[in-house]
């Protein structure tokens, strides 16, 4: 029923980012808001049989609840920006670790726009931000890899004065280049880049800066500072996730099956090793060569939202061309105008249900190939452009006071 209503649409939709799964597919809710509401007010809705158990009777209260809709447009506007950060830190196919720190300002800098800088709104989650933020993303590393991208540095002149961003780069220099002679040359050198002396300066490297990857560009551009060409191509050429260790023990396990456990160390490592650097040559083959990553994503509103404010989704009118009736005045008359869900820490204060929910995956809807390139189009893209967004438009989220918060 569902798909009639919904145009052969399904609600789930994976992602290769298994983080970010629940986000798009709370999306994908949204998308199909009208159609979820016109569903549980039709007619072939009300004589089937589910309109009569206590589940379908749950699920058409939520459906047709005001605030339901509000929650998620407000959870959608705050979890945007951070889904794309995550998507970028995620992924190994082009190295992140020159755009993470800039990645990070720009998705708390969009979600603060979006409440039009009321920090009573977002000031809780932004400790949880920059708590996260402190214990694992916070390092000299992404520091360094900030201050040597050109396409940010040349542009921000603030970066010099940054105390963290600089300090993080000596730190850097301390650790990766244990040679004091070394050290002082990149210390020399860093003047030239510093100025956009030599090739730094050359008419070609100047419109290069954010058109090629940011290793691409030091390859090319920094041969007149060889020590310091060397360390920055090192520091960018890295990720920022070890999602690649887990695709090596997946290899593993895939080949140390119940049939082969009696190989040999020896031979169990060789086989890991040929069948992982075969995939890493199939995927080099199909790499985007001269392109850098594009973090002007975070800075838009979503797509799909619409930038109502969290009070009006009742205002939604049933009948898009007429004016009278809106899904508000619905709820109302369906009696389901107060909440009535539960969160997981009321569930935890009652004790929890009943537990059986096994197999309700296995029912979901197989998901259609062309609808899963199409989501990997619209979300799971890492092309790179030039960054020239400025737009930081609105994104927002509702979170009820007695629900918890991870």
């Amino acid at each position: 029923m569902m798909r009639e209503f919904t145009k052969q649409r399904n609600l789930l939709r994976p992602a290769k980012t298994r983080f970010s799964t629940a986000f798009i597919t709370l999306s994908s809710i949204h998308k199909q808001q009208d159609n979820l509401r016109k569903m549980f007010t039709s007619q072939e809705w009300r004589t089937s049989k589910w309109a009569k158990e206590p589940g379908g009777k749950r699920a058409a209260d939520t459906i047709l609840m005001p605030s339901f809709w509000n929650g998620t447009v407000y959870a959608l506007k705050l979890s945007g920006p951070l889904v794309r950060a995550l998507r970028l830190v995620d992924g190994e196919r082009k190295p992140a670790m020159g755009y993470i720190y800039e990645a990070m300002d720009r998705a708390k800098e969009a979600i603060s726009t979006s409440f039009n800088g009321n920090e009573s709104k977002y000031s809780q989650v932004f400790e949880m931000i920059d708590k996260r933020w402190e214990c694992q993303l916070h390092r000299p590393l992404h520091a360094a890899g900030h201050f040597l991208n050109p396409e940010f540095f040349y542009d921000n002149p603030q970066i010099e004065e940054c105390e963290e961003v600089v300090s993080g780069l000596y730190e850097c220099v301390l650790r990766l280049v244990p040679v004091v002679e070394k050290q002082d040359k990149i210390m020399q050198e860093l003047t030239s880049y510093k100025e956009a002396h030599g090739l730094f300066g050359n008419p070609m490297a100047i419109r290069h800066r954010k058109s090629k990857a940011p290793a691409e560009w030091w390859a090319c551009y920094g041969t007149s500072t060889p020590t310091l060409q060397h360390f920055a191509i090192k520091i960018l050429s890295l990720t920022c996730s070890a999602s690649g260790c887990e695709r090596n023990w997946s290899t593993f396990e895939h080949i140390h099956t119940k049939k082969r456990n009696r190989l040999t160390q020896a031979r169990l490592n060789s086989l890991v090793f040929v069948k992982y650097n075969r995939a890493l040559l199939e995927r080099y083959k199909l790499r985007d060569k001269i392109d850098p990553i594009a973090l002007k994503d975070i800075d838009d509103s979503n797509e799909w939202l619409t930038g109502r404010t969290v009070e009006d989704a009742e205002d939604d009118l049933v009948f898009e061309e007429e004016e009278g009736l809106t899904w508000g005045q619905v709820a109302s008359a369906s009696g389901v105008h107060e909440e009535r869900f539960n969160f997981r820490s009321r569930e935890s204060r009652l004790g929890g249900g009943d537990g059986n929910t096994s197999g309700v995956s296995t029912q979901r809807h197989t998901i259609r190939q062309e609808e899963e390139e199409e989501e990997e189009e619209e979300y799971d893209d890492e092309g790179y452009q030039s960054l020239d967004g400025d737009d930081l438009e609105g994104d927002a989220v509702f979170i009820a006071e007695d629900d918890d918060i991870i």
